[in-house]
């Protein structure tokens, strides 16, 4: 999964923010031509696709008839060869690279090269079963708690009614926007209960280990059920198989699931779950240290800090995030669940886990440069999103930098056959590059892991995993771009001809 990695689906008449079909770009729709699309389709079609526009609880026309033809997954962008060896590497190599991680931080010192020799020692298959922890009775009731409490506070606590972008079969995904209320009450909650000895926090690092490897065994298994779930009971026409098993386990059946009404999947598992888990567990290991030595080093509040303004922004900004590729373009399956219950709590995490054993004194002057780049990065973050939210919420009636946003207006057809338009904003910080986002990304992340300073390489994985990321989902939005919007998206190009790095690339 990505973290909360965000690029922008046009929204076709939506408010606000991360598509094979629908790509990122920053921009505002405006009026749409009416096309007539049902007149444009063959008599079995139309009397199909009547029959699907009964209100269903996405908010618009949904559930398909069982004989209408479900819409086609999404093109990858990749060849056929290396879509199938990533998907059968990612699949294999994951689950266990993420035991593996965990036992390097905690117990081999923060060394690659121990572990290794680990490995070779005993050999590959029965050094990684002597290192693998079983999943405990204490694991399940951590995760299962946590679970269980994030998702009562995402369908009590109150929120506004927000409206996500059109999919590409005319539904309108309906969400309460609680978000930020269920972070607040999440970390109070959990302080609390450690700051009047109810529960420990420090135990939860202490069964780590037994908590990935129950996240592991379990997130696959809901993915199963997801993938099997949108066989049998869909929760909208976004939804459908490409025929290959694999493929379908893999990039998910289906684009919005929901339990009942209310309960949607992809929020819980990639928001409550994922998100939420990197906060609580930054926190853990902020306590775990205190515990272990006393008091907390510079660097362990430095990374700490860091890493919860940035969840605090993606939280003030969650809205946004419904409208971003995660949500509104990636089907719910392994590569989107699997990697927000299992990849986020333990690679986004893993600067901190390492810190925990690992306590560095930067000293004030360095700690505050640290901690201020950091917070500055954040806030261009935020403020690329900020400006791209506001030229769409005024149709591109604004000012960007003091003076009028320059754009392009751009027209696209719609899986229905409806013809639209767009309005991509060239100027501001989407004028510097297409994805300029993605560099205060990328360094919010390296401040966050630099007070680790260099004794090991392991640390700045995530990292580098978040670049290789981002430079490929840069490369594959492009591609989406450029089959949507054809002789405009070369015009886009012309004017902002950087993909991500200003004058590099």
């Amino acid at each position: 999964m990505e973290t909360p990695v965000r690029e922008e689906v046009p929204a076709r008449g939506a408010s606000s923010h991360p598509s094979a079909t629908t790509p990122h770009l920053p921009h505002t729709p405006v009026k749409a031509k009416s096309a007539s699309p049902v007149s444009k389709l063959h008599p079995r079609q139309r009397e199909i696709r009547r029959a699907s526009e009964a209100p269903d609880a996405m908010g618009k026309p949904a559930k398909p008839s069982s004989a209408a033809t479900p819409p086609a997954p999404p093109k990858t962008v990749h060849s056929p060869l290396l879509t199938y060896a990533s998907m059968l590497s990612l699949l294999s190599l994951c689950p266990p690279f993420v035991i593996l991680l965990w036992y390097t931080m905690v117990h081999a010192d923060g060394s690659v090269v121990r572990t290794y020799q680990h490995l070779r020692d005993h050999g590959l298959l029965e050094g990684l079963r002597s290192l693998w922890p079983m999943p405990t009775v204490a694991a399940g009731k951590i995760i299962l708690g946590f679970a269980f409490f994030e998702a009562a506070l995402q369908l009590l606590l109150p929120g506004k009614r927000f409206e996500g972008p059109v999919s590409p079969s005319g539904n309108v995904p309906v969400y309460k926007a609680n978000g930020l209320q269920a972070y607040a009450v999440t970390l109070a909650t959990y302080l609390s209960l450690w700051w009047f000895g109810i529960f420990n926090p420090a135990i939860v690092y202490d069964h780590l280990g037994e908590i990935y490897s129950a996240l592991v065994f379990g997130s696959f298994v809901f993915c199963i059920l997801l993938y099997i779930k949108g066989h049998v009971a869909p929760s909208s026409s976004d939804s459908g198989s490409s025929g290959n098993a694999i493929i379908d386990f893999y990039w998910g059946m289906e684009l919005y699931p929901r339990i009942g009404k209310h309960f949607d999947i992809k929020v819980f598992t990639n928001c409550r779950f994922g998100m939420m888990s990197w906060a609580v567990l930054a926190v853990t290991y902020c306590i775990k240290q205190y515990e272990m030595n006393g008091r907390v080093a510079d660097s362990m509040l430095v990374n700490t800090a860091l890493m919860l303004i940035y969840i605090t922004k993606f939280y003030w900004w969650e809205s946004g995030y419904w409208c971003t590729m995660d949500i509104a373009h990636d089907r719910a399956g392994f590569y989107i669940c699997w990697g927000c219950l299992v990849w986020v709590p333990s690679i986004y995490t893993s600067p901190g886990m390492y810190l925990v054993n690992h306590p560095v004194n930067l000293g004030p002057q360095l700690a505050l440069s640290i901690l201020l780049a950091g917070i500055l990065c954040i806030y261009i973050n935020y403020d690329c999103d900020r400006q791209r939210q506001e030229f769409r919420r005024t149709n591109g009636k604004c000012s960007v930098w003091g003076k009028a946003p320059s754009k392009i207006v751009a027209s696209y057809q719609t899986t229905n056959g409806e013809t639209k338009t767009s309005l991509l904003l060239t100027s501001g910080w989407w004028g510097l590059t297409r994805h300029f986002h993605y560099v205060p990304e990328i360094l919010s992340a390296f401040f966050w892991t630099v007070p680790a300073l260099f004794d090991h390489f392991l640390p700045y994985f995530y990292v580098i995993f978040l670049t290789i990321l981002l430079l490929d989902r840069a490369k594959r939005d492009d591609d989406r771009c450029s089959s949507k919007y054809g002789k405009y998206w070369k015009t886009y190009c012309n004017k902002v001809p950087y993909r991500v790095i200003p004058g590099i690339y």
